[in-house]
């Protein structure tokens, strides 16, 4: 199980999920495990006010990183059979 854990942590790492707001204005990558990989702006967007830049800039980080802690949570259920393990996920 231990094997499994840390192959599925490496594909966790390599993963990429890409998610975007603002019309797609805004774009963030994170990893699996929810770490930010990039944040790509429209130049256009940046016209817009500051509060309507950052909304959608926190958005879309909020919304990635929920994407992969989901995603973590599905993959680490398939090897504890859904047993919860505090600490791991």
């Amino acid at each position: 199980m231990q094997k499994a854990m840390e192959a599925v942590q490496a594909d966790l790492s390599a993963k990429e999920i890409e998610v975007s707001s603002g019309g797609g204005a805004v774009k963030v990558v994170v990893d699996g495990h929810g770490a930010v990989k990039s944040l790509k702006l429209d130049g256009e967007f940046l016209k817009e006010g500051a509060e309507v830049v950052e909304s959608a800039i926190l958005e879309a980080i909020n919304e990635a990183c929920a994407k992969a802690k989901s995603e973590s949570e599905a993959e680490m259920s398939k090897i504890t059979g859904g047993f919860s393990m505090p600490g791991l996920f």
